[in-house]
């Protein structure tokens, strides 16, 4: 039942034929209570589809037919910002994660990827997503690496993100996180957002207010999926930029921000994960998480789910997503309840992929290129890779908050001559960040408070940028 052309005028008349009677549905939806993102309100209707497309709601029967007995039927879930592999899983085992809890789309940015392998890992991701029925639209990571600071595996030019927004399936230019860069009008991040032009453009601007945010937009950027605080995301919402509301592994923002989510402001807003490991998206969840939160504060069940469904449709331009709705693509969910938001049936273009937490296609993946392979080389450690002698009476901690990305500063007392020392009584320990793309035997130590460590250690060859 996969569209046969793209909603063209021969797919629309077979529709409105279905819709008058005039021909039978390729499938019908019985009994169902249709969640309406529009009005806010459930409505009793079988659901007839033809040619992947809703063709009507109302009194319908087919050859085919599903009987949803009074379940509830919701459009399919969009992630508006998320990077897969975060996850640790490529995008065909993250389909298998994510679909069958109702996520049938998700706008990415393997900017990981591209930090490591380049313009081929890109690629390689496009490939292996287009081999599952998750609807993965990718973003060009625009900052490889994300700041002079880095040192990433490889570079990508203004060039590259020209070349690689021809890939299919491509909308455009992924979170811009050197906001400085951008104030500054920097001649490189300029060609990347002209390579782009008329495309869309995703944001990442930290606390970004007043005349600097307007500059910022002055860009044509878009999106912010990095704001923490209420006034920020009202601010931003007021001049003119889609706030994606993030409730990830390490970043959970989402309960913070519901409180000034009224419903002008909820019309720029959608549910983001951003980053969530495989654990999570196990024991938790996905977007399904996010809508059983939203919930649990008070927002009204339609109301959450448009911030899943209609929403992100509308910040891509799809006029004919995130509804179910004549003409829609019937990328669809059933539900038992509003509450637990569990899928019991996904539907992508009117075919059933997932029943009740388990996938029901064969996965396909696409082998990763051997540059994607072995990458890590570090130089051999010494002894003293970690010790770092002290100057001066105090020394600059790191101080997490859990739950956030964001984080402060402050000072810790030290002897001169003493070696950079953790300190698990007063919550600090030793981080080291070694550069393991070259093996150029670089390597950054400092100090973090925060994290509940007293003894062991903690190792990753994962680290963000």
């Amino acid at each position: 039942m996969r569209r046969t052309d793209d909603g063209g005028v021969l797919t629309r008349q077979r529709l409105a034929d279905v819709a008058l009677g005039r021909r039978p549905a390729d499938l019908v939806l019985r009994d169902a209570r249709v969640v309406n993102v529009f009005t806010g309100e459930v409505e009793p209707a079988d659901v007839a589809v033809v040619d992947g497309r809703v063709a009507a709601l109302g009194s319908y029967r087919g050859p085919r037919e599903v009987q949803l007995a009074g379940r509830f039927l919701a459009p399919g879930l969009c992630d508006a910002h998320v990077h897969l592999e975060s996850s640790h899983l490529t995008p065909t085992e993250f389909a298998r994660a994510v679909v069958p809890r109702g996520t049938v789309s998700v706008l990415a940015d393997p900017h990981e990827l591209a930090n490591v392998g380049g313009p081929d890992a890109v690629r390689w991701f496009v490939a292996d997503a287009a081999a599952t029925p998750l609807k993965v639209r990718t973003m060009v990571p625009s900052c490889v690496p994300a700041s002079p600071f880095g040192t990433p595996g490889r570079v990508l030019d203004a060039a590259d993100v020209a070349a690689l927004t021809e890939l299919p399936g491509v909308e455009g230019l992924a979170e811009v996180m050197d906001v400085p860069a951008v104030l500054a009008g920097d001649p490189d991040v300029l060609a990347k957002l002209a390579a782009v032009q008329g495309r869309l453009i995703d944001g990442h601007a930290p606390g970004l207010r007043g005349a600097e945010l307007c500059a910022y937009l002055d860009h044509d950027i878009r999106s912010d999926h990095e704001v923490v605080a209420g006034a920020e995301l009202r601010e931003k919402v007021a001049r003119g930029m889609y706030v994606g509301l993030r409730q990830g592994s390490s970043a959970k923002n989402l309960r913070d921000l519901l409180p000034s989510v009224d419903p002008y402001v909820a019309r720029r807003c959608f549910l983001v994960t951003d980053d969530r490991s495989a654990v999570d998206l196990a024991e938790v969840g996905h977007l399904d998480d996010c809508l059983r939160i939203c919930v649990a504060q008070g927002m009204p069940p339609a109301a959450a789910v448009a911030l899943a469904t209609l929403n992100p449709a509308a910040y891509l331009g799809l006029r004919d997503r995130g509804a179910v709705a004549p003409g829609y693509v019937a990328d669809l969910i059933a539900y038992d309840d509003l509450e637990k938001f569990d899928a019991s049936l996904v539907f992508v273009d009117g075919e059933i992929v997932a029943r009740d937490g388990e996938p029901l296609w064969e996965p396909a993946p696409v082998p990763p290129p051997a540059g994607l392979r072995d990458t890590v080389r570090l130089d051999p450690l010494r002894a003293d890779a970690f010790r770092a002698p002290v100057t001066g009476g105090t020394v600059r901690v790191i101080d997490a908050t859990p739950g956030q990305l964001v984080t402060g500063a402050s000072l810790h007392p030290v002897r001169p001559g003493d070696d950079l020392a953790a300190d698990p009584a007063a919550d600090i320990v030793k981080v080291a960040v070694l550069e393991r793309h070259h093996g150029s035997g670089r390597r950054g130590l400092g100090l973090v408070r925060g994290l509940g460590l007293r003894r062991g250690a903690i190792a990753s060859t994962m680290a963000h940028d």
